[in-house]
């Protein structure tokens, strides 16, 4: 009888035979990186003795039967097929070692049952799917971890602080995801943390531990800001790769001379100033040095030829001046030193020839001869006065063919106005035309401040959601401006946001389409109906419903620098599985003058700094509604009914007005405190949302303590 099959990386195709389940004593199972298509191979479900399944590198699809994760299996790879499912909670009954579910479709939340695999799994890899959802908080369990990879989905929130609980780490990659607020100083100080990988998100602080551990630090298209401090980087004495690119960091760059093992250091794209920094003449294991895209000045280093090991060096883009020094180093693949302000003749070495004039184009003041190997020896002179003529022409007729072509776009745009098309937002699918909503049956569903939304029933059993926005509030608001508008409002992607799913404008007509949310809104769900009262929800409930909302308000502020404008609790609908979902975001930034409202209810949202009619939202003004808000779900009642109180009385005042949670006082007054401090009058002294977040997730890992679930000791965890 066959124990152990190995058929990896070759071409097979197909599906795979249920009679392998007749191996009774198969416990080893590759069949990797070949073309096997079709259902998960379920006949290995239930196969007892498996205890190692390969099947990635394929064209599997569908679903995975969740069976499969509480197999006594110690090794399970799936990774770079197309299997599209939303991971079961189950999956924390498993004993496998090594989970790799990379390179497929899966979606929905990490689940927090993940928690119950804490003595099994070291190797985890979720990178390169369709998550969404926090990073739950549960994933402090998992003690045993080595590896844990959830990079390029779509996890949003902050960090949590259970993740210091990760004692045996030495990689964590969330790139590419939609995280925000501050990297917890705690991450920083994990012991065995090699590999911290955080670009692409949105983070705007990091511990400042991180210099202890990392040999890698990728921080990029962070937005971080700010000057660099220049004592930063001075005790990261393993760290083999940098690259803080596209982070809009200023001043001068730090020194790096205790960056002794570096060889890949990327700072380009961002705003750095002064001359190149002396502290890399020391650093001997460079091999990629970028620059590129900085406002540096001075002269470029003669030293750079002391560097052996050097394969790229970008230096364009930036203002340095004089001359460029004589490299002649043979490892060197990629140079340039364009769009600068150097002088003088092209040094003649044997590794600059090789170099085309792209490498040292737009230095007015560059002259001299330069051989290119590879354009067959042809001789290319530098900056003559006729060539430097010809060339500026050249830029010149290239940005006039832009500016025309972005004018043709732009025409384009305004006729599919004028001709009231009906416009999808980027990446939806046209599942109806402008015909088919005209015709659908419509319900009311109410009417707002900017209009009237309407639940569409279409022709094809299709539901949506319709906004006809009242003509006379936007009145001030051209077609491009609001169709610009629209086309970064549609881009906005989150699960605690209604998605924008199409517009139409024509002549004073403006509809928006956004999903239906079936369970009404969080305003029905606190107030009740007119006949009935309802009971003001537990804290728990509320601490969820407030969290999803602060987890889209922060998306909205953190990653795209928008604003609400008219957070409420009317304005927010409960979705399929009563998570809660912010709608009308981002609206008044279209009304002119600013939106005033004559209900008692909706001004008691508003943030005193804007009850001005001249005064425009802020994301702080957003933060205060945001606090009437909470003290709305943690009463029950209306806004127009919250007494102006200190907040020693706010606290007596919540507490009255609720029959329960005498067991749970003290999370109780948690949230009221983080209320309180959202409804600050000074807009400088509240919070921003992933703050907000931030005390949301102490309270539950602080719950979790009292339980005695979590180590506290562990987490270096404290109530800020």
């Amino acid at each position: 009888d066959i124990a152990l099959f190995h058929a990896n990386s070759n071409n097979f195709t197909g599906t795979i035979s249920p009679n392998i389940a007749k191996l009774p004593y198969l416990y080893e199972l590759d069949i990797s990186n070949n073309q096997f298509s079709g259902p998960f191979p379920t006949a290995v479900v239930g196969m007892d003795g498996l205890t190692f399944l390969d099947i990635r590198f394929n064209f599997f699809d569908g679903s995975v039967p969740p069976q499969i994760f509480t197999q006594n299996l110690e090794a399970l790879f799936i990774n770079n097929n197309d299997f599209m499912l939303t991971l079961p909670d189950n999956i924390g009954s498993t004993h496998i070692l090594y989970l790799t579910l990379a390179n497929n479709k899966f979606n929905g939340p990490l689940p927090g049952g993940i928690f119950k695999a804490l003595s099994f799994l070291t190797e985890v890899l979720f990178l390169n799917n369709r998550l969404t959802g926090c990073i739950p908080y549960e994933i402090g369990y998992l003690r045993e971890a080595i590896v844990f990879d959830a990079g390029n989905n779509q996890l949003t929130g902050t960090l949590p602080f259970s993740l210091s609980c990760l004692e045996k780490v030495e990689q964590l990659n969330f790139a590419g995801n939609l995280l925000f607020g501050m990297v917890p100083e705690v991450v920083c100080q994990l012991e065995r943390l090699v590999n911290l990988s955080l670009s692409d998100n949105y983070f705007i602080q990091v511990g400042a531990s991180y210099h202890l551990v990392v040999v890698r630090l990728v921080l990029e298209n962070l937005d971080l800001g700010g000057v660099f401090a220049q004592n930063t980087l001075t005790h990261l004495d393993q760290l083999r790769v940098l690259s803080l690119k596209n982070n809009s960091l200023t001043g001068q760059i730090p020194d790096l001379s205790g960056l002794s093992n570096l060889k890949t250091l990327f700072l380009d794209d961002n705003s750095f100033t002064g001359s190149f920094p002396p502290s890399i003449s020391s650093l001997h294991r460079l091999r990629t040095i970028d620059f590129s895209y900085n406002n540096l000045t001075g002269p470029i280093p003669t030293w750079l030829t002391s560097l052996d090991r050097l394969l790229d060096l970008r230096l364009d883009h930036n203002r340095f001046n004089g001359s460029i020094p004589p490299l002649n180093q043979s490892s060197l693949q990629t140079f340039n030193v364009s769009c600068n302000n150097l002088t003088g003749a092209i040094p003649v070495t044997l590794t600059l020839s090789r170099f085309g004039v792209s490498s040292f184009s737009l230095n007015p003041n560059l002259c001299g001869e330069i051989r290119n190997q590879k354009e067959q020896q042809s001789r290319v002179m530098i900056a003559s006065e006729a060539a430097a003529t010809a060339e500026a022409a050249a830029v010149i007729q290239v940005e006039q063919e832009h500016e025309l072509e972005e004018k043709v776009k732009r025409v384009q745009g305004m006729q599919v106005a004028k001709s009231g098309n009906l416009v999808f937002c980027p990446g939806e699918s046209q599942l109806y035309c402008l015909d088919q909503l005209m015709r659908a049956s419509a319900e009311l569903l109410g009417r707002g401040s900017v209009g009237t939304t309407y639940k569409a029933v279409l022709d094809n059993r299709l539901i949506v959601c319709v906004k006809r926005l009242d003509a006379t509030k936007l009145a001030g608001t051209s077609k491009d401006v609001f169709q610009r508008h629209m086309e970064s409002v549609g881009g906005l992607r989150h699960p605690n946001l209604v998605p924008l799913r199409a517009y139409f404008q024509a002549k004073e007509e403006r509809l928006l389409i956004y999903d239906y949310q079936p369970n009404g809104s969080l305003s029905s769900l606190i107030h009740g109906s007119k006949s009935t009262r309802a009971k003001p929800l537990h804290w728990t409930s509320c601490l969820k419903i407030a969290e999803d909302v602060a987890q889209g308000l922060s998306y909205i502020h953190q990653a795209w620098r928008l604003v609400h404008g008219n957070l409420k609790s009317s304005n927010v609908l409960l979705g399929p599985d009563f998570e809660a979902c912010i709608a009308d975001y981002c609206l008044t930034a279209l009304t002119s003058p600013p939106l005033m409202e004559d209900n008692p209810d909706a001004t008691a949202y508003k943030a005193p700094e804007t009850r001005n009619a001249n005064r425009q939202s802020t994301s702080k003004s957003d933060v205060y509604a945001f606090g009437i808000l909470l003290l709305e779900l943690l009463t029950g009642k209306h806004p127009s009914q919250h007494p102006f109180l200190v907040p020693k009385d706010t606290v007596q005042w919540v507490r009255s007005s609720r029959e329960d949670d005498c067991g749970e006082d003290d999370r109780l007054i948690m949230l009221v405190e983080v209320a309180i401090a959202c409804s600050l009058t000074s807009p400088e002294q509240r919070p921003t949302m992933w703050q907000v977040l931030k005390m949301f997730q102490e309270i539950k890992e602080a719950e979790l303590i009292e339980e005695g679930e979590l180590d506290p000791q562990g987490m270096g965890m404290g109530m800020s």
